[in-house]
């Protein structure tokens, strides 16, 4: 049986600091890992790092902006480095900044390569975080996801929640770049008419079929699931319940 490790996408609890109060609560639910985002670590990677040592915490992901990487990739190795990461993640890029045509999405997929390639010199793997403006069909008939993976060391940190609003089904999405995935985002929509937290809601509460999509998420071999929520009125009651919810269905 394969040994998860459940993690906590921090973004989830941006609006309840301080954020040690939040590592403290998480990893007495039980929680292996968390994934920050900037906001969390800020300019002081090392004091945070310290508080995910005082809370036994690891920190394998983050989620560091494209606009990092581009400004200065060698203080983003530094950081990667204090924090202990495995896998730097690009999260997404500005809707200002997203093409129209496949030719700027296969310009923006050379730009992660090329990141990619640098960061695996220095030991660390680079990965995609999707939205749903991905899964858009343009005008040549592929769509964003594909130019954006289609480098030989670009990874992938699928988020179940996006792939259903983009009107896709997940298992098969999952299936097109199984050998990319190096974590999940677990992520739940809420049912059709509810609005509040913007549509999402707790894991296991939501409408994916988590049995059915469960056997993709084993077949892909990576062990790391990140939890998150986008706008968690209650962000206790979220993780404390999703933790539950996963922990009963891997087994864990």
């Amino acid at each position: 049986m394969t040994n998860y490790r459940i993690s906590f996408q921090l973004y989830s609890a941006r609006n309840f600091p301080p954020v040690d109060a939040q590592l403290a609560f998480l990893a007495e639910l039980g929680f292996d890992a968390v994934e920050p985002y900037r906001g969390a670590y800020g300019d002081d990677p090392a004091g945070f790092r310290k508080m995910l040592d005082a809370a036994g915490l690891a920190c394998p992901t983050a989620h560091i902006g494209l606009a990092d990487l581009d400004a200065d990739r060698t203080a983003v190795v530094g950081t990667a480095k204090i924090l202990g990461l495995e896998t730097v993640i690009v999260p997404a890029v500005p809707q200002d900044q997203r093409s129209n045509d496949a030719d700027g999405w296969k310009a923006l997929g050379q730009k992660l390569q090329e990141h990619a390639a640098a960061l695996g010199e220095a030991g660390l793997k680079l990965a995609w975080h999707n939205h749903a403006f991905e899964y858009v069909t343009l005008s040549d008939g592929s769509r964003p996801i594909e130019h954006l993976l289609a480098g030989a060391d670009v990874l992938w940190e699928p988020d179940l929640g996006w792939i259903l609003r983009g009107d896709c089904d997940i298992p098969t999405e999952l299936n097109k770049f199984l050998g990319k995935i190096v974590a999940f985002h677990i992520k739940d929509v809420a049912p059709e008419g509810v609005t509040e937290d913007d549509g999402w809601t707790n894991v296991g509460a939501g409408i994916i079929d988590w049995p059915a999509v469960w056997p993709t998420i084993q077949s892909a071999g990576t062990n790391l699931l990140v939890l998150e929520h986008d706008a968690p009125s209650d962000w206790r009651d979220f993780a404390e319940s999703s933790f539950k919810f996963l922990t009963g269905l891997t087994g864990k």
